[in-house]
């Protein structure tokens, strides 16, 4: 009797496919039934070799040894998941079995974990595919209804099966290229190195900022306020010094003042775009403050567990046209606390299409991420799991909303020849801002000093009197450290800064890595030390700045990276030639080893943090020249990824460089540091430090943030214990 073998990514969801399959008999790592065995790998069974497993030369490390450039790289099944993958094999190898189907992730990565257990298999059955964007069972009903074949989607695993060698090539030699020649361990790759440049340019954009001091003046008129600008050719609202600022307001306190003009715009906001995975883990950080890793955990398994959302891997914002009723439906089904909304998405009973949301030209492989049309059982859910669903409806409902509408006003008024600008809003129709993104908003801190205000009705020639003025004294503020949002947001655009106009355009939509994989590069490049996590911020160490400045500028940049994923776009659909695209691989896998062996430039990573094996990852540090310790006064002070400490023995100087970020304060380094031991008081942009025999103390600028201060005599271990 005839069998067909389906093969799933993970246990839960070949249980999901069985279940519409009717296969509910269990057998030795399957389901059977109805003609079907249902079986599943345990994420990848199989893996590229390692240069060791190629040829014993490799075992030791040596120039002698690099490039390693084999023209194939052997697969081999991994030791943990061995016995799995035996049962697989037997499965797919079974005489009874006429037919495969490929049932993993409908993705790149999916692809080439059922091609590469197949291939090492040497299973040689017809193949079919199964291509589905949601777990529930209709969706899987409707997919084995419309099944491919295998076949038609071979260009996407040689784009896959190209991706993994070229990490390999690119990840294998350059690692070993500069750990030996910086006697450190470094890792080095195709697309975690480009990412670490973008938060080493910032770090470095924030420690170049120089603030700049200006004042601002606003002036009440009774009915409204009016900031002080410049003029029509510079309308610039600071002045360059508070006494400026003073001089104006009192040449003009108690004065007339007339409106010079007053001019209304409608103008409209269109709703904003269905969810792609980036933009999802982008808004989940920014609002829920969720890393992209967390985003991405919850909404695979809002997809997989709950059958509550479709495929979250997508790159797409888009939909269909036939999933016009389907996006219907699932409106319909939303829970009942979404209901209210629903008829805002209807224009003359039918669903408010725009190609802002329906665009068969810009879906690919999967469509935009939105609820599946099911009512979803929310009592199931974790509280981060109905967080996120919440995120994802409310923007189902804001899409199919009409725009907002409102009147602009802009008001300028001239007192003693000084003008005056006063921003107002009146909402015409609140649109698709009627649905807020938040079941529970956050409240605004403060307002913004030319939050648009609401103006009396005002025309040119009318009369008004300066009754007060205010002068406001600030900073220029320097460049925020990056966010997972923030980072995600410049690796999806990484590429489009290019002077090439030509490449800028056709790297649109391919920057550093993709949706499925950005959140592993940021959780990676914390793992080896490269960056930290500070609350909401990501910084780059002491150890990643050195790693990119020794690194040539191919692999730092956005361009190379992005040429690359381009290449593996064009290559899934036919248009790139594999064995060009890793010839080009080859000669730059090689080239990096020649940069790493000439490369003149010095370094000055911990020796402890060698290559050998047994060694715990250790966090590089080294003794800041010129600096003794400011509480023993013998030691040196010694600067670490997350500290600076004493090398005296015994004295329990410790200072932790994030000390005082929760109070709005900057990240200590070596330069503020230095000039802190020097001056004792430092003013910045954002407050006052002040150093003392025994405490380190933060007053900021901003009334309403808290000071902060920290004992410099912290007990190394009761400091751990707090972090």
């Amino acid at each position: 009797m005839s069998q067909t073998v389906v093969l799933a990514e993970k246990p839960s969801v070949g249980r999901d496919i069985a279940r519409v399959l009717g296969a509910r008999t269990s057998g030795d790592g399957c389901l059977t039934g109805n003609g079907y065995v249902v079986t599943w790998a345990i994420g990848h069974l199989v893996t590229l070799q390692e240069p060791d497993e190629l040829d014993e030369k490799y075992k030791r490390w040596s120039f002698d040894t690099l490039p390693i450039l084999p023209e194939r790289i052997p697969l081999k099944v991994i030791r943990q998941t061995k016995d799995q993958y035996q049962k697989v094999k037997a499965l797919l190898n079974a005489p009874e079995t006429d037919r495969v189907i490929c049932a993993t992730d409908a993705g790149r990565e999916g692809e080439l974990i059922f091609r590469y257990i197949y291939t090492m298999a040497k299973c040689a059955k017809p193949v079919d595919r199964l291509w589905i964007s949601s777990m529930t069972e209709e969706a899987i009903a409707e997919g084995f209804r419309h099944i491919r074949p295998g076949s038609d989607y071979d260009g996407l695993y040689r784009s896959a099966r190209c991706r993994s060698e070229a990490d390999w090539l690119v990840g294998m030699n350059a690692s070993r290229a500069f750990t030996l020649r910086y006697n450190a361990l470094l890792t080095v790759g195709r697309v975690q190195t480009p990412t670490l440049a973008l938060l080493v340019r910032r770090r470095e954009e924030i420690e170049r900022f120089v603030p700049e001091s200006y004042a601002t003046l606003t002036a009440d008129f009774g009915d409204y306020r009016g900031l002080w600008f410049s003029d029509k050719c510079n309308p610039d609202t600071h002045l360059k010094t508070a006494g400026e600022a003073r001089a104006i307001a009192a040449q003009v306190q108690g004065r007339p003042a007339a409106v010079r003009s007053a001019d209304t715009q409608r103008k409209q906001e269109l709703p904003p775009q269905l969810y792609d995975l980036t933009s999802l883990q982008r808004d989940a950080n920014r609002l829920l403050g969720f890393t992209a890793d967390k985003t991405l955990k919850i909404a695979q398994s809002l997809y997989e567990k709950h059958k509550a959302l479709t495929y979250p891997r997508t790159d797409s914002r888009y939909l269909p046209p036939d999933m016009i009723p389907k996006a219907a439906e699932t409106l319909r089904l939303l829970p009942e606390d979404y209901q209210a909304y629903v008829p805002g998405t209807m224009k003359d009973g039918k669903l408010n299409v725009s190609r802002r949301t329906v665009d068969a030209s810009k879906v690919s492989d999967h469509h935009a991420l939105i609820p599946t049309a099911r009512r979803p059982n929310l009592q199931a859910m974790s509280e981060d799991e109905r967080q996120l669903y919440d995120l994802v409806a409310r923007r189902l409902l804001q899409a199919f909303h009409p725009p907002y509408v409102y009147d602009a006003t802009r008001v300028v008024t001239v007192s003693e020849g000084h003008t005056f600008r006063s921003d107002g809003q009146a909402v015409i129709s609140p649109g698709w801002r009627a649905v807020p993104a938040l079941a529970n908003p956050p409240k605004s801190r403060g307002k913004r000093a030319e939050e648009p205000q609401a103006l009396p009705v005002l025309r040119p020639g009318d009369q008004r009197t300066v009754k007060k003025t205010a002068v406001k004294e600030d900073q220029t503020k320097p460049p925020q450290p990056h966010t997972d949002a923030s980072l995600l947001g410049a690796m999806e655009n990484a590429g489009r800064e290019l002077d090439d106009e030509e490449l800028a355009q056709q790297m649109k939509g391919s920057g550093i890595g993709t949706p499925a994989t950005r959140a592993a590069i940021i959780e990676r490049l914390i793992q080896v030390g490269y960056a930290r996590r500070m609350g909401k911020s990501l910084h780059a160490t002491d150890k990643g700045v050195q790693l990119i400045h020794l690194m040539p500028a191919e692999l730092t940049s956005a361009e190379m990276t992005g040429r690359w994923e381009l290449a593996l776009h064009k290559m899934a659909a036919g248009e790139q030639d594999p064995e060009r695209f890793m010839e080009g691989i080859r000669r730059f896998s090689a080239y990096l080893v020649d940069y790493a062996r000439t490369c003149d430039k010095t370094a000055d990573f911990d020796p402890e943090e060698g290559r050998g094996k047994g060694r715990g990852r250790r966090t590089a540090s080294k003794t800041v020249k010129g600096l003794t310790c400011p509480l023993c006064g013998k030691g040196r002070v010694r600067e670490s990824d997350p500290a600076f400490g004493c090398t005296e023995k015994g004295c329990p100087f410790t200072l932790w460089k994030d000390c005082l970020t929760r109070g709005g304060g900057p990240v200590l380094n070596e330069k503020l540091l230095t000039l802190l031991l020097e001056k004792k008081t430092l003013q910045g942009s954002t407050g006052v430090i002040r150093l003392t025999p025994t405490q380190i103390t933060f007053t900021p600028l901003n009334r309403d943030t808290p000071s902060v201060q920290r004992d410099l005599a912290y007990q190394k271990a009761a400091n751990q214990k707090g972090k």
